[in-house]
């Protein structure tokens, strides 16, 4: 019997480094606009407002890329974890072991006989990477890379933060807070579109709810510089 091959292109794989990108991306977009605009409405000219977007970056993007680290590092300690007190089990009890993976595969719809056959040869096969996956729920598309999800981060948040630097160049003094925040909302609602496409999911919800956080963001960070008096440098 010949089987043509039939492939699928499937998303699982990027959630890793999407899901840190996004997040990287829409922090530096929306914290460092709402930085600027609170400066910009509280009277700081546009040469103070230069180095705190500068200083924001860098700040930020460090910030991000330890905060992404750790949290991952912490989620692949776990696995690792996992990982060792299933070997060891394996090891001392590989009769339950297997007894454990065919009652998984019956409650996934198999029936006694066939999800034990199953469960024979995927544990002969590699008996860890079974129970890995199917006993835990590790996966390869979804196993924790502390390293790519920081420099992901990083990056991304790198990025975001250009677009209210750009913001501040092109602008001129009296319509600089305008312009940071028509730069950002435009940015948000890229990044929401490139994040929805990227997930396959719906372009105009991906848009909608990343633009209204940052507005409210900005609009509140706007409100809160109002109240001070800056005298431009």
């Amino acid at each position: 019997m010949s089987y043509s091959h039939h492939s699928e292109s499937h998303y699982m794989h990027r959630t890793g480094w999407l899901r840190a990108s996004v997040l990287g991306a829409n922090d530096g977009i929306i914290s460092v606009t709402s930085l600027i605009m609170g400066m910009a409405a509280s009277g700081a000219s546009s040469h103070t407002l230069l180095i705190t977007c500068i200083a924001g970056l860098i700040s930020g993007a460090t910030s991000m890329a330890a905060g992404e680290y750790i949290s991952v590092k912490s989620q692949e300690d776990v696995e690792k974890a996992d990982l060792h007190m299933e070997h060891k089990e394996l090891q001392k009890n590989p009769e339950l072991e297997l007894k454990e993976l065919t009652q998984i595969y019956i409650h996934r719809g198999l029936e006694p006989t066939l999800a034990h056959e199953v469960a024979v040869q995927l544990t002969a096969h590699d008996a860890l990477e079974a129970h890995a996956r199917d006993e835990i729920g590790i996966h390869d598309n979804t196993s924790a890379k502390p390293v790519q999800a920081a420099l992901s981060s990083a990056a991304a948040f790198s990025i975001g933060a250009l677009f209210p630097m750009v913001a501040i160049l092109i602008s001129t003094e009296q319509h600089i807070e305008k312009v940071v925040m028509g730069v950002g909302v435009l940015s948000l609602a890229i990044l929401g579109a490139l994040a929805s496409y990227a997930a396959g999911t719906s372009l105009l919800k991906g848009c909608l709810r990343v633009v209204l956080w940052g507005i409210a963001a900005m609009l509140f960070s706007s409100w809160i510089g109002s109240l001070f008096n800056v005298n431009p440098i």
